[in-house]
């Protein structure tokens, strides 16, 4: 197997079957692996967004700023914390069946989201620049449309309760 970076319109991803030869092959690939990671950037956003409204949901002051019309920090960065900041004790929902069905859908998403990281790992290993490139330029757009999108789902979050 090749261990460095090549510019061929040739490449074998994931499967044998996604066998490319020619260069309509390696575009139609490219974005396939775009798509891909765009969506892999949505997920964690999509993460986050679940974490910090079941938090925002449950925190009496947090509740009543937004009832009573205050304006708080809207900052993305400010409404949701980094994944690895969330603790357990952070999560505390109202009722057993409402935290069993919040875990099972955040347990799914955490599954989605490490396969597919590690598909589109394993296609940047195909050591591919046209690949690489697909999945880079992916992470950045999904990055920049996901990102303004957490904002926004936690403004909507605040007002919602």
């Amino acid at each position: 197997m090749q261990m460095t970076f090549e510019a061929s319109s040739s490449v074998t991803l994931l499967f044998d079957v996604w066998n490319v030869h020619s260069p309509a092959g390696m575009v139609l690939s490219v974005f396939v692996v775009l798509l891909l990671t765009v969506v892999f950037e949505i997920l964690k956003v999509w993460r986050v967004w679940l974490s910090s409204s079941s938090r925002l949901a449950h925190r009496p002051s947090a509740y009543a700023a937004a009832s009573s019309g205050r304006t708080e920090s809207c900052s993305a960065l400010d409404a949701s914390p980094s994944e690895s900041s969330l603790s357990p004790s952070d999560l505390q929902p109202p009722s057993a069946r409402n935290s069993w069905l919040l875990h099972v859908i955040q347990t799914f998403l955490h599954v989605l989201q490490v396969a597919l990281g590690y598909l589109l790992m394993l296609c940047v290993m195909s050591y591919n620049v046209w690949i690489f490139l697909g999945v880079v330029l992916g992470s950045a757009l999904g990055y920049y449309v996901a990102f303004p999108l957490l904002g926004q789902m936690s403004l909507y979050g605040r007002v919602r309760h």
